[in-house]
This record gives C-alpha cells, structure tokens and sequence, in this order.
C-alpha cells in the first residue's frame, strides 16, 4: 500500500477543547466564529491572495483524537440514534479508513496579526481546538452547490429541539459575544443520541467555561457555570 505524506498547513482555535458538545456538522451553527491559525512554514500572506473574493471556505482536516490502525466497514452513525449499521462511506463518520475530513465555513475575517501572521476568522466550523488542517480551498458556488442533490438519511438539517433555561446570574459569567452560541448549542441537545438520562448532569467546555446541565423530556437547564 502507498504511503502518502500530508503537511500541517494550519491549526484552528475554537471554544472546544473536548470532542463533547462539538456541533454534528459544520454550519449548523453560524453563531460559532474560530481562528485559523498558520503553521510557521505556511505564513505568507501571498499564500492567501484572492481569497478576499470568497465568501466561505472548505477546510480539509484530520480527525486528530480517532486516529487507528483498523476500520470497520459499517458505522452507527448518531443522527439515526447509534441503532443502525450503515457503510462508512455512506457516512461522514469520524471511524474511517483514513481520519479525514472537510467542512464548509463562513470567512469573517482575513487580517494580518503581528505575533501568528495572516489568519483567517471563520464562523460555522465543526472542530475542536488544535485540529490540524491540511488544506483550505474556496467554496465555488456555481459546482459546490447542487440544490436537487438527494440526502439520504441525513436529507433535512437537525431542529433545534429543546428549550434552554439558564439563570440570568449564570449566564452573566459568559462572555455576551458568546452567550448565543452557547444557547443554540445546547439548544441542539449536545448528548449522545443514545443517552435519555433525567438524573444524570452532564458537563460540557465551552469557551474557557465548563457548563452543568441536565435534560428531562424538551427542557434543558443549565445547573452551573464554571
């Protein structure tokens, strides 16, 4: 078998510093804005040129935390609740033959910082921080965009399911700029599909901050806020 060898060209920091709670798919939740951060080697600023003309991003990545020597040729895959088998390429599972991924984001931003050199401010991205990137291309819309394209079973985009209730007191001890983040993220039921537990609390990082929580039928509160 051939072995290829794939540079680092970025890292990204995020408000997740665990795999827990990270939303499901990219742009799903807009409110969400990450750094892409250059690895020394790569910060040119002619490396970035044009790309001003974009509006979103597709960033090839590695699944960094599921990195394995063996595969499996089916997968339990979360939106159908962990209870059916279906092929890993019919799947954008993590437990893949190659730890692969991409995801499409929004560009906020593109400027140069003194310390890190150019970077790159996006919205939407699925990623837990220091996830290596291997690639960034441009979303060309008139070939990414397929509006008759077929789903499968991932067809519609998840609702978000249940209500969020957070004392004012907790929620003060988030930052406000990512106080609608957190909201909409809990709103999207970060557990396990699997998990339908009342009792247990259940904790999530998030930017800096560890959220307590627990769920019983819709409703969601938020305990405590560390």
């Amino acid at each position: 078998m051939q072995t290829l060898s794939i540079k680092t060209v970025a890292r990204i920091r995020s408000d997740f510093p665990e795999k827990f709670g990270i939303p499901r798919q990219s742009g799903i939740l807009k409110e969400l804005k990450s750094v892409i951060v250059f690895e020394k080697e790569f910060r040119n600023a002619d490396a970035l040129r044009g790309l001003e003309g974009f509006s979103h991003l597709w960033l090839l990545w590695i699944f960094s935390e599921n990195i394995r020597d063996s595969w499996k040729p089916t997968v339990r895959p979360p939106r159908l609740g962990g209870n059916a088998r279906l092929g890993v390429f019919a799947t954008r599972s993590s437990f893949r033959p190659n730890p692969l991924a991409m995801s499409c984001v929004k560009i906020e931003e593109i400027r140069e910082d003194k310390e890190l050199g150019p970077i790159i401010v996006v919205s939407g991205a699925d990623l837990m921080d220091g996830t290596p990137i291997v690639d960034i291309k441009p979303y060309l819309p008139y070939t990414d965009c397929i509006p008759d394209a077929l789903g499968g079973f991932a067809a519609t985009a998840p609702e978000s399911r249940l209500q969020v209730q957070i004392a004012e007191n907790e929620l003060e001890r988030v930052e406000p700029e990512k106080r609608s983040a957190l909201i909409e993220l809990l709103r999207q039921d970060p557990r396990p599909h699997y998990q339908d537990d009342p009792s247990r609390i259940y904790g999530l990082k998030f930017a800096d901050h560890e959220i307590k929580f627990r769920v019983e039928g819709e409703q969601l509160t938020v305990i405590d806020i560390k």
